[in-house]
């Protein structure tokens, strides 16, 4: 699975001009299931998130993670973090893994987070979303597995 991270203030998914999903202070996680992926996979890239020191401490170093300052997140399901453009101008998405795959691990990966005592928001798989955010820092970071 990949996953890009935002450190936010706040954040919000709207689908149809409604709010579906939302977080305070906290993560925003973009996550794709990748073809070949699987439910342990999607765990540990959750357990990664959960414990990565991007948040600041006392002294303003980033050495809390999301478990450390109580963060909440909000996952959305972005297919098109597998864009492939190294051929044209056309991204192709043929390394996402199948929507029904896609959906399980989504849904995995947002479960393991919940699961751990983070309160997680979520967006609406397969729709057209908006998304805003307050990023903060600006903190964004890529995770491969």
């Amino acid at each position: 699975m990949r996953a890009l991270i935002q450190r936010v203030t706040e954040a919000s998914v709207s689908v149809d001009g409604a709010v579906v999903g939302e977080t305070g202070p906290g993560l925003l996680i973009l996550v794709c299931a990748m073809q070949g992926d699987d439910l342990a996979g999607a765990e540990a890239l959750a357990d990664k998130v959960l414990k990565l020191r991007i948040f600041r401490d006392e002294s303003g170093k980033t050495n809390r993670s999301l478990a450390d300052v109580g963060g909440g997140a909000l996952v959305v399901s972005q297919f098109t973090l597998a864009a492939d453009t190294s051929r044209g101008n056309r991204p192709g998405f043929s390394a996402a893994a199948a929507p029904e795959v896609g959906r399980e691990l989504y849904e995995a990966f947002a479960d393991r987070l919940a699961a751990q005592g983070v309160a997680v928001g979520r967006g609406q798989f397969g729709a057209e979303m908006q998304v805003a955010l307050v990023n903060d820092g600006p903190m964004t970071i890529w995770l491969d597995p």
